[in-house]
């Protein structure tokens, strides 16, 4: 349950950061807080798919 919770974070933030940055760039606001939620969600994504492949992979951490 806690894996579908988190995928769900990772995609809410990059949804909402790409709203964001679309609506601040129309309204010619500062994107820094979209830009920010972005790159969150992207860390966040790029963190969650390499957990995934070495649960996935059955490959033991301690060498």
């Amino acid at each position: 349950m806690g894996i579908i919770i988190y995928w769900a974070i990772v995609g809410f933030l990059l949804f909402v950061g790409i709203i964001q940055l679309i609506i601040k760039s129309i309204k010619n606001q500062p994107l820094k807080p979209a830009l920010r939620l972005i790159i969150a969600s992207v860390i966040m994504l790029v963190i969650g798919a390499g957990a995934c492949a070495v649960i996935l992979s059955n490959l033991k951490i301690n060498h």
